[in-house]
């Protein structure tokens, strides 16, 4: 598979506001349309109940008869997640004969599925989101509070590692985490030129200086890392509250200010800052623990870039979620109920972990690589480094900001810092 590219959209309207707010860590939208069936009936260790006795819900256990779901991605979640669901339609042709696939965009998706539910015929039964479309779903009241309504039928959720279940507060109920990631901050940088790494952000600051032009970043609004890298330095500076961009960073404000002098320009996508540290134009960039793996495993970056921590960081964390329009039927809410918790078991979870597009990926405990199908196996032990598990263990994490409080966060920083220098 291509990597996918994150990428943040900016509009005038409340829904983009919040789909912008989180644009940069969510996975990078496709666009186009595309469609694929699958019903061959396989093995799989997925299992579902027989009954199809109705619950207080009014939604069956089973459906009454084997369902079509149209599932929409916006957030690059297939290469994730589209094993899982492949499996268990194969083995559970009496719960979906098949499924067809969709992508589109975090900020289009509020419009198509309200102008569904005003003409009373949903088309779309399951998204697969980023915290992207997850906010701006959420504002509208498009989703049905699934994670509450289901609670008994999604027993797999007690399972999630905490991280992921503190993500899951992020859905208010109305959708239900199945991936997951620590993210960053992180610095990616070539060995050749960068010999001593920086681990504070004082190192950072004294490199740029003697090297300018050769460390960058993405605009955060339109970049994971850059994201990352932006919430993540309140917590590195020990600014005085990491949650408030307006009234707790000054440190970061003036530290950013500062490394400001050294960098020429900010590209207005990661895509770019790889290109520019494989191409030997920037020496060292902000990344993520996905962004660091999958790029090399695909080639697009060498495979001897090095990655290095700041000493002591937290992560700022993120997930991609599974939301079900209101309007679904009940048999269709049935079908996916049973889909999500299967999705949720360590061996379908282990899927996540790809070709490290998210790593590590898992969202639930005993998840571990050794379930993962072999090509993830290989791909990880290949461009995977130990320091990942050290890193992940024995540093905190944190949410990211709130929705409010991040589109305030990128704001500032295009006011304090890109103004005439992003492109």
């Amino acid at each position: 598979m291509k990597v996918k590219f994150r990428s943040g959209l900016a509009t005038a309207t409340v829904v983009a506001a919040l789909a912008l707010a989180f644009s940069g860590c969510g996975a990078p939208d496709k666009g186009g349309f595309s469609t694929t069936s699958t019903s061959s009936a396989t093995s799989s260790t997925s299992t579902a109940p027989a009954s199809s006795s109705s619950s207080s819900s009014g939604v069956p256990d089973k459906p009454a008869a084997p369902v079509t779901l149209n599932i929409l991605d916006i957030a690059g979640n297939l290469q994730l997640t589209q094993g899982m669901i492949d499996s268990f339609v194969a083995a559970h042709q009496d719960i979906i004969k098949s499924v067809t696939y969709s992508t589109g965009t975090a900020p289009d998706m509020p419009g198509k599925v309200k102008a569904q539910q005003d003409a009373g015929n949903v088309q779309i039964d399951m998204i697969l989101t980023g915290t992207d479309g997850l906010a701006s779903g959420i504002s509208q009241g498009l989703f049905l509070p699934i994670a509450a309504t289901f609670k008994d039928r999604l027993s797999n959720m007690a399972n999630y590692i905490k991280p992921a279940a503190d993500m899951q507060t992020l859905a208010q109920d109305q959708g239900v985490a199945v991936v997951y990631y620590p993210s960053g901050p992180l610095l990616e940088y070539n060995p050749d030129t960068v010999k001593t790494p920086p681990t504070t952000p004082d190192e950072l600051l004294a490199w740029a200086k003697a090297n300018p032009g050769k460390f960058g970043y993405a605009r955060p609004a339109n970049s994971g890392p850059g994201r990352t890298f932006l919430m993540g330095l309140p917590y590195i500076l020990g600014d005085s509250d990491p949650m408030d961009p307006t009234n707790g960073w000054t440190k970061t404000w003036d530290f950013l200010s500062q490394l400001n002098q050294y960098v020429d320009y900010y590209p207005t996508g990661t895509k770019a800052t790889m290109q520019n540290i494989g191409d030997g134009t920037w020496d060292m960039i902000a990344t993520t623990t996905g962004w660091y793996i999958n790029p090399r495993v695909l080639g697009t970056v060498p495979a001897s870039v090095k990655v290095g921590a700041f000493s002591k960081f937290t992560w700022v964390t993120d997930a991609q979620y599974v939301v079900v329009p209101k309007g679904v039927s009940p048999d269709k809410q049935a079908a996916i109920m049973l889909l999500i918790n299967d999705m949720l078991t360590p061996e379908q979870n282990a899927k996540a972990y790809d070709k490290g597009y998210f790593y590590p990926g898992p969202a639930v405990q005993g998840a571990d690589l050794s379930k993962a199908p072999k090509e993830s196996q290989d791909a990880i032990n290949q461009f995977g480094v130990p320091e990942f598990a050290d890193w992940i263990a024995n540093n905190p994490t944190a949410l990211p900001l709130p929705a409010d409080q991040m589109v305030k966060a990128y704001d500032l920083w295009d006011q304090k810092i890109g103004a005439g220098k992003t492109k």
